[in-house]
């Protein structure tokens, strides 16, 4: 049968995916800066090879052919998934394939001291071959999809997702948000929660994250925590790699960092085991992903009762000081006030952060902006939504972020997406089985959560379109309301 073919060639490019994870995560955490040129050149071939055997002609004959065999439901989602991977990169010509995966490459590694430098004028050069080879690859996506060239990327991250549907979406945002960020503001001038005083040592801080994952039920048998320039969750289901980064002047980011990755890592080691090396056991979008690990991070971590159960843990590793009581933890962590920094922000402005990004990369990618706009176009808006300036400081500004690096534009609304999707699934939980809270101070309330999460997103996998799964899991397609609900709830009402 063509269809078992289909699934013995995406095994072994699922093979290929694990060799390219595992390399990457080794060049952003352990390899010594003269091996970069080397491990570039050999994960541009890796990428080459993968897309050649995901491109080659009895592919797209298989495809054809299976769509007459007698299959499973979960075998035509399958088969559906293959088809789009295929379509996806059988767009694409080999040596602009390869082309990117070394700009990519290039560009990445030189951005980790250019960024620590504030050098503009030593990235934009990069970053402009790397932007000139998105869009090549864009307008020949959208040509293909009929899609403009901005979407042809979004489709990549939020497949059926377009830029006017993020438009209505960011737009409803901008009607509410800025009366609770308001509120918010009011409510905690009448609080002054103490600062918590360092020094915070690495390996303590390294100690408590372990801590914080082993309750939130992270595997460690199939993976690990590591250093970065920029926390990320990478690797494959059956080993995964999470990394943060420290300051030891700072616990409490680094903490929620661990945690926001813990919940990547648990929707990656809860996917389905009887598809994993099939497309179709894949991560649904980066929204649904994105939405585990705000749920981690925010429905769970930043809870009250969560920190009253973190509280104790905080004071064995860093010592008892009035800072790190529970009740100043919450307040400390519910803190509202504008910033440079996008992974740092409070959720009530990370929107901002979020639209101001899809703003200036649809319009980048589109070209009606260049590269050499970024640091301008950038302040500008930082000025408009978040009220700061970045004027002179590009590595708090355009240059923060990893993303753009190596071509990840239409990856940042995913974000805000994720946001309201955990929103939500949160409303879902407290229908079927009980307040958050309640279950997080119970002694296995955290499980019955993770269970819910599993049978309702981690083992649907993409097996469901996201709008399915959405609706499965809740009742409803996206509701931004519920979004709204809950910060409401969290901010202004405590």
């Amino acid at each position: 049968m063509s269809y078992q073919l289909l699934e013995q060639r995406f095994q072994q490019l699922h093979h290929l995916q694990h060799l390219q994870a595992i390399c990457g995560w080794d060049q952003a955490t352990m390899m010594p800066d003269g091996g970069n040129q080397a491990r570039g050149a050999a994960l541009a071939e890796l990428a080459l090879l993968h897309h050649q055997k995901l491109t080659s002609v009895e592919i797209a004959d298989w495809l054809n052919t299976a769509e007459n065999e007698e299959l499973s439901d979960a075998q035509k989602a399958n088969l559906h998934e293959m088809r789009r991977r295929w379509q996806n990169a059988a767009l694409l010509p080999d040596d602009l394939v390869q082309a990117r995966a070394l700009a990519g490459s290039r560009c990445e590694h030189a951005w980790r001291g250019q960024r620590k430098n504030n050098d503009w004028k030593g990235f934009e050069p990069n970053l402009k071959v790397v932007v000139d080879l998105t869009r090549e690859a864009a307008q020949i996506r959208a040509e293909a999809l009929e899609l403009s060239p901005y979407d042809s990327l979004i489709d990549l991250y939020e497949p059926g997702m377009t830029s006017n549907q993020l438009l209505r979406i960011f737009n409803d945002l901008k009607t509410w948000l800025p009366q609770i960020i308001r509120q918010a503001g009011e409510r905690q001038s009448q609080y002054s929660p103490v600062k918590p005083e360092g020094p915070f040592p690495a390996g303590r801080q390294k100690s408590l994250g372990l801590h914080a994952m082993k309750m939130l039920g992270f595997d460690f048998n199939h993976g690990r925590l590591d250093i970065s320039t920029h926390p990320f969750c990478g690797g494959v289901p059956e080993d995964v790699r999470i990394t943060t980064r420290y300051n030891e002047n700072d616990f409490m980011s680094s903490l929620m960092g661990v945690i926001h990755e813990t919940g990547h890592a648990r929707y990656e080691q809860g996917l389905p085991v009887a598809w994993r090396g099939q497309p179709v056991g894949e991560a649904r979008s980066m929204g649904i992903h994105e939405s585990q690990s705000l749920f981690f991070e925010m429905q769970l971590a930043r809870h009250p009762a969560f920190l009253h159960r973190m509280a104790p843990l905080i004071k064995q590793h860093f010592g008892d000081q009035p800072a790190l009581e529970a009740d100043n933890l919450i307040q400390l962590y519910s803190r509202i006030e504008p910033g440079f920094i996008r992974v740092d922000a409070d959720e009530l402005t990370y929107p901002a952060h979020i639209i101001l990004r899809f703003e200036i990369e649809q319009a980048l990618i589109e070209g009606k902006i260049q590269v050499h706009d970024l640091p301008e176009v950038w302040n500008t808006k930082m000025q408009q939504y978040l009220g700061l300036s970045t004027k002179g400081n590009d590595a708090m500004g355009c240059m923060q972020d990893i993303h753009w690096t190596d071509g990840s534009f239409g990856y940042f609304p995913s974000y805000t997406l994720g946001a309201i999707y955990a929103a939500q699934f949160a409303g879902a939980i407290e229908r079927d089985i009980g307040n958050i809270g309640d279950l997080i101070a119970s002694d296995n309330g955290l499980s019955l959560i993770f269970n819910w999460l599993k049978n309702n997103v981690w083992e649907k996998a993409s097996l469901l379109s996201t709008d399915e799964l959405i609706c499965q899991a809740t009742g409803e397609p996206l509701n931004t309301q519920w979004f709204r609900h809950y910060l409401e709830q969290r901010y202004t009402m405590l």
